[in-house]
């Protein structure tokens, strides 16, 4: 499989299902060992995780009702008014005020509870959890560990929201859910009751006051009847001061409501002030119109005229007959009245903002009312200072009694009257109901919802799989070394043979590098034959075929070890083979046959030593070898010269194979030269070592007009792994000789 593919395909090959099961094969002790190490961690932290309890409750939150104009005009945008509404709460939610309220809560309950193990988000995390060493955290900082700890959520398509806690305490998840639910619940209320709080502690104040005054009338008008001995007033000053107090007492009246609404009105001009200053100054402006007031003070007049008439007729009939009259003149100027207002309502909530109307509503009507208040307000205390006159024509001696008369019924009918008011305002504050309502209460949950242990452990198995596989590729991705017999043939190359791996073959174990002749019925064994019978009838003429050159790109390729075997191999198939150690720069022959280097090679060439004497035998019948002898100062030349190839000539005349062992061919020049000398030209590649460019490079410097370039061989292919087809093949074929020779030999 040529691992290249996964960069750039250069035939424009499309990776197969049988490559990628390829890659994984070849890589399958890394991919097991991320895959384990990965399940391994998620394990540990599946185990050691600390269990997180979730506690959840749900708010219902209905849209506060308003008047007619408060409807939107298309009925399809009302969901969008709605979810406008559910996100403001929601913000509501989050805020600092409410966290903070919270965290003061909390703080209490930890103090007041006696086990402190319960508690674990507001204390400080040092030495784990329950511990008594743990201090409390501070306002500020509970309030900002809420911020992070809570979720707040709207129930999609519903007015529902839920608030969830994760603690690893299951009973502080639910305290701190609960605490949240109340908290905004009584915070909503605040807000709903605002103005009539403040309408209930003013009329508390004016409760109080007018009380003192009472008494203090009272015990003026007991010291003076006591001391100056009068204690009837005559029948007209009687009526006088009933008509006079009455009058008063209505006077009183309006102006406690003037002063409330006066109070309510100021705080809803500040607040539309703050949204839209014009729209408060045109509102300010309406309710001062001429033609408005006009209406206000005539309603005004006729009330107090009503009340004058039936005052001045104590008859049953004559007094229905006087209320009909004025109720109709009064209504009819009412309707005048509302007829305005309504028009001004048209126009000016058609092009107010949707968030302001029913601010706005409540400014207008606040102002009208404020006006027709002050209206009645001055009727009546005209009519009282009318009547004030009449009280001062008494007779001397009456006016005194009268007036402690009057101030005493005066200030105990308008103590009614304020007393009356504070019962009702105690009453509308109580039962003004927020918009919230807790559907839910957060409960103790019973088993955590975190960690989910089994699926941590999938994950990290999951994880750990895709990283190995993601080794794998990526590996191959940057690795440009020649794997296969594939990554050779990819490149129009040809591949003679693939020699397995010598197992316990290392740097310093030399026992089975010449391994045809140490282990003939091996694998390996079985593969250098497959190579010689490759090499033999590579060409049409196998006689031809007598000088074989092995080299390879680089060093530590093993083109010794196969030049060696592939000698080997030869002599055991009755070739009288002769191996020459031509890698003059480091020659390795002599090592692997356990002699000394010299004589050699170069000895014979620089006179020191005959023919006969740099041959020596092998272990192996029919094989011979000779040695590098000397190193030269110049191999290059030597390996060029006429002497070698008459050297070359000779040894054809004594052997039938010559294997040539020369030095790396990209390193030098030696081998080039060489390959122009014989017969046919063989390269060495390693797999997972030589890289693809070097590979290619020294096929072209082989591939030359002599057309001696036989092919690759594929050195340390590790075949177990990732084919195991060749190993059956080997393993059969290697099972099959031995059989046969075992036969031959009984």
């Amino acid at each position: 499989m040529d691992n290249n593919n996964y960069n750039n395909n250069q035939d424009g090959e499309v990776n197969t299902l049988k490559d990628y099961i390829n890659l994984v094969r070849l890589n399958l002790f890394p991919i097991i060992l991320i895959t384990l190490t990965g399940l391994i961690v998620a394990v540990v932290y599946a185990v050691n995780a600390r269990d997180i309890y979730k506690s959840t409750t749900a708010i219902k939150l209905s849209k506060p009702q308003g008047s007619i104009l408060d409807a939107p005009l298309i009925p399809e945008f009302q969901d969008y008014g709605s979810d406008r509404f559910i996100a403001n709460e929601i913000e509501i939610l989050k805020s600092y005020r409410l966290r903070e309220q919270i965290a003061y809560s909390l703080i209490d309950t930890f103090h007041n509870s006696v086990d402190k193990s319960k508690f674990d988000l507001i204390l400080e995390n040092k030495n784990g959890f329950g511990t008594d060493e743990r201090p409390l955290l501070n306002v500020h900082e509970i309030a900002e560990m809420l911020f992070g700890k809570v979720t707040i959520e709207q129930k999609r398509g519903l007015d529902i929201v839920e608030v969830s806690v994760e603690s690893p305490s299951a009973f502080e998840a639910a305290l701190i859910a609960n605490r949240y639910a109340s908290s905004y619940r009584d915070l909503n209320l605040t807000y709903n009751r605002q103005q009539l709080i403040l309408v209930k502690e003013f009329l508390a104040q004016q409760r109080e006051e007018k009380l003192n005054e009472l008494a203090n009338a009272e015990e003026t008008l007991k010291n003076y009847q006591e001391n100056k001995g009068i204690i009837e007033l005559p029948e007209q000053a009687r009526s006088l001061i009933d008509l006079l107090t009455d009058f008063e007492s209505k006077k009183n009246a309006t102006k406690i409501e003037l002063t409330i609404t006066e109070k309510s009105l100021k705080q809803y001009r500040d607040e539309l002030a703050k949204q839209d200053p014009r729209i408060k100054d045109y509102l300010a402006s309406f309710a001062t119109e001429p033609y408005i007031k006009s209406l206000q003070t005539q309603i005004a007049q006729l009330e107090s005229q009503k009340d004058l008439a039936l005052a001045n007729n104590k008859a049953a009939q004559r007094e229905a007959e006087i209320v009909r009259d004025y109720d109709n003149r009064i209504e009819e100027l009412k309707k005048k009245l509302n007829e305005k207002i309504e028009v001004y309502k048209a126009g000016i909530f058609a092009s107010s903002p949707e968030e302001i109307k029913q601010l706005t509503q409540m400014v207008l009507e606040a102002e009208v009312k404020y006006q027709a208040l002050l209206s009645s307000y001055n009727e009546w205390n005209q009519l009282v200072t009318r009547y004030e006159a009449r009280f001062n024509e008494l007779p001397t001696k009456s006016i005194d009694l009268a007036r402690l008369q009057r101030e005493k019924t005066a200030f105990e009918k308008l103590y009614l009257l304020v007393e009356e008011k504070y019962q009702e305002a105690l009453i509308n504050e109580q039962s003004t109901p927020g918009n919230v309502l807790i559907i839910d209460a957060a409960r103790l949950p019973l088993k955590p919802s975190k960690p989910n242990r089994i699926m941590i452990v999938l994950v990290g198995l999951v994880l750990g799989l895709g990283m190995g596989f993601a080794y794998a590729f990526i590996k191959s991705y940057f690795d440009t070394t020649v794997k296969t017999p594939e990554d050779i043939q990819n490149r129009k190359i040809n591949v003679l043979a693939w020699i397995p791996q010598i197992s316990g073959l290392g740097t310093n174990n030399k026992e089975f590098e010449f391994i045809v002749a140490k282990k003939p019925d091996s694998t390996i064994s079985e593969a250098f034959r497959a190579l010689r019978t490759r090499i033999k009838f590579s060409k049409i003429n196998p006689d031809g075929l007598r000088t074989i050159l092995v080299t390879s790109p680089a060093t530590q390729e093993g083109k010794t070890l196969c030049s060696v075997n592939l000698a080997g191999s030869f002599a055991q198939a009755n070739n009288k083979t002769i191996i020459i150690d031509c890698d003059l720069r480091k020659p390795r022959i002599h090592s692997i046959f356990n002699v000394k280097r010299h004589p050699g090679f170069t000895d014979y060439f620089f006179g020191q030593n005959s023919f006969d004497e740099i041959i020596r035998k092998s272990e192996i019948n029919n094989l011979s070898y000779i040695t590098a002898g000397t190193i030269p100062p110049n191999p290059s030349e030597i390996l060029g010269s006429v002497q070698m190839t008459e050297f070359l000539n000779k040894l054809k005349t004594e052997f039938d194979i010559i294997i040539i062992d020369s030095p790396p061919l990209i390193a030098v020049t030696d081998s080039e030269i060489l390959s122009r000398a014989v017969d046919g030209a063989v390269l060495v590649v390693s797999a997972n070592f030589t890289e693809m460019d070097m590979m290619q490079k020294a096929v072209q410097m082989l591939d030359h007009d002599g057309g001696t370039f036989l092919g690759t061989i594929l050195n340390n292919f590790s075949y177990r792994p990732g084919y195991s087809s060749y190993y059956k093949y080997y393993y059969y074929y290697s099972r099959s000789s031995r059989s046969s020779s075992k036969s031959k030999i009984a």
